[in-house]
């Protein structure tokens, strides 16, 4: 192919067309995200044909997404993005005398999750599956003092590979709660031992895997979700440890220190398993960072 000389001003101008009122960091995220796939444009020289397929794809993303499942975010954690830009932003949760680490929402987070009392069992209709009678503490991860009142939501999908809106055979909430911790910090309830499964293949995450000849599986893990105020919000999973895909997750999301042990339980009818899990929490410090909020009020 011969070698084709571009318009060397053309991506500064389309940088510099953002007016003087531009957030500051809007400005410096948009001029590098701009520079980076104009470059990656003319480096592959990019065809028209190929850009409208990812156009269409990231439009069929949007179609596919709504308050139960977000196939946009998906799509980012098959490439690894959410994974990365989880380690760039929550790097210092990495050390084990550090807080909780952080590990990606996911895509089928409901934000209307049910609240349950603790000691409450979030399974229904599932006979196929080990229980697990899942506790523990919400702590200050410097003071090491319980944090009562802090709102622990959980969620995991069933053994049958699908979350409860995925899934019309299973009854709504299935599989996912909202827990206060009481006066000691504690909370507790029956769930699942999770189970390893695919990424959804109905769309375009599913259909990127297959294109890139990878495998779609996702290590077996339960998300929790942890508020409180004065703390900075938690977002994690726990992953089993006898899983076979933790060193091959399909979207990169495995830490070491979120790697758990489930324990034979002895002397209670409602589960054979248990797990003890501590959630360090740290405290709240504001930031000057551009939020996707702020460019819609």
């Amino acid at each position: 192919m011969a070698d084709h000389v571009y318009d060397a001003t053309f991506t500064d101008r389309v940088v510099d067309a953002m007016g003087p009122k531009t957030n500051p960091r809007l400005r410096q995220l948009m001029a590098g995200f701009i520079r980076h796939m104009h470059d990656f444009a003319r480096e592959n020289e990019l065809t028209v044909d190929e850009w409208m397929a990812a156009v269409q794809m990231i439009n069929w993303a949007g179609q596919m997404s709504d308050s139960k499942r977000n196939e946009g975010q998906l799509l980012c954690d098959v490439i690894g993005l959410e994974s990365l830009v989880d380690e760039i932003t929550y790097k210092v949760a990495a050390e084990s005398d550090r807080p909780t680490a952080t590990a990606i929402l996911g895509p089928f987070f409901r934000a209307d999750t049910m609240a349950r009392q603790n000691g409450d069992s979030i399974v229904t209709g599932v006979d196929d599956g080990e229980m697990a009678f899942m506790h523990g503490q919400v702590l200050d991860y410097k003071t090491k003092k319980p944090i009562p009142g802090t709102v622990v939501e959980v969620w995991q999908a069933s053994t049958n590979g699908l979350y409860e809106q995925q899934d019309p055979d299973q009854v709504e909430h299935n599989l996912r709660g909202r827990f206060t911790t009481d006066d000691n910090g504690r909370y507790w309830f029956y769930c699942l031992r999770p189970t390893p499964y695919p990424v959804p293949g109905d769309g375009p995450a599913g259909k990127l895997l297959e294109l890139m000849d990878r495998h779609p599986y996702r290590p077996a893990h339960i998300h929790i979700f942890a508020t409180h105020d004065g703390y900075k919000p938690l977002v994690t999973q726990i992953f089993d440890r006898k899983d076979p895909y933790l060193t091959d997750d399909s979207v990169f999301a495995v830490k070491e220190s979120l790697i758990v042990d489930f324990v034979p339980r002895e002397g209670d009818p409602k589960a054979s398993l248990e797990l003890n899990y501590d959630v360090k929490l740290m405290a709240d410090e504001p930031t000057g960072q551009f939020l996707a909020k702020d460019a819609i009020t």
